[in-house]
């Protein structure tokens, strides 16, 4: 991990800011944690240690899954968003020095962080997990992005106003949190399923459905802490074989609940390929 993105991290025990050396994350209180070989920092507190994030499994069905290309609108939206909101930021702060510290929080395998990052030479980017197996993978998804395990349900450890943008995509949100971390002027982008997001497969393989009042939950959820600004709904169809189907459930909350023997077999009696709809919001919110 770059030592200019470990500065924008603060302790999990005392909340001073980390500073790195050689593979040492340590605050001047003389909290420290080492960088794990393969490269990412584990800043879960102890009391968090029992938190179940994706397992092995998931995180390669994901990997295997997103490298296929077929959330790539996802991620084409979301770099157009944050290339908006970037361009409309007052000021930049310097931690990291550049074109702006992009998080994305339950980043699993980094997949939609790297996209980003990439848009721009100098934009680096924070992937925040509670899973090891997801922060082994985000650790190597591009040279200007860190991994770091932690709850952040609980607490991001990332100082105040370090972060230009923050990504949400499919997870948990923290409104506190994320905008604490947010500089000011700073935009939380949210990416969430609509109704019609894998519609052909729900009833067919048993998958979780999407709550009808997503929406009013999300506005609730985010309200106090942030005032919306716009959204764009992004829906295509894929077509999809039944090895890509399998691995899309696998990479889901819906693989917890799943007997893989009976998914097979439901898998089964789909058309091969199947036209699968993609249909999500991305929702742009600003600190209130």
């Amino acid at each position: 991990m770059h030592p200019d993105l470990v500065l924008a991290l603060r302790c999990p025990v005392c909340g001073d800011p980390l500073g790195l050396t050689a593979r040492t994350a340590s605050c001047p209180r003389g909290h420290s944690y080492d960088l794990a070989k393969q490269g990412y920092l584990n800043l879960l507190p102890s009391a968090s240690t029992g938190i179940a994030g994706d397992s092995a499994p998931m995180v390669d069905a994901r990997t295997t899954f997103l490298a296929t290309g077929h959330y790539a609108p996802i991620l084409q939206a979301l770099k157009s968003h944050t290339t908006q909101a970037l361009s409309e930021l007052p000021v930049r702060t310097a931690l990291p020095a550049g074109g702006g510290l992009v998080v994305e929080v339950g980043a699993g395998t980094g997949y939609y962080l790297a996209g980003v990052v990439e848009d721009a030479h100098d934009r680096w980017g924070l992937a925040l997990d509670v899973s090891r197996y997801a922060a082994r993978r985000a650790a190597k998804v591009h040279p200007r992005v860190g991994s770091v395990i932690c709850d952040a349900w609980r607490e991001i450890p990332l100082l105040d106003g370090v972060a230009q943008v923050v990504l949400d995509v499919f997870a948990p949100r923290n409104a506190l949190e994320m905008a604490r971390v947010l500089a000011p002027g700073g935009s939380l982008l949210v990416v969430t399923p609509n109704q019609a997001h894998l519609a052909e497969l729900v009833a067919v393989l048993g998958l979780v459905r999407v709550d009808e009042e997503k929406e009013r939950r999300l506005t609730e959820s985010l309200a106090g802490s942030f005032e919306k600004g716009g959204s764009e709904t992004v829906e295509t169809v894929m077509r999809l074989d039944h090895p890509a189907v399998e691995r899309l459930v696998a990479m889901t909350p819906s693989a917890r609940h799943t007997d893989p023997d009976e998914l097979t077999e439901r898998i089964a009696v789909l058309p091969d390929p199947v036209e699968v709809t993609l249909s999500v919001t991305l929702s742009t919110w600003r600190a209130a």
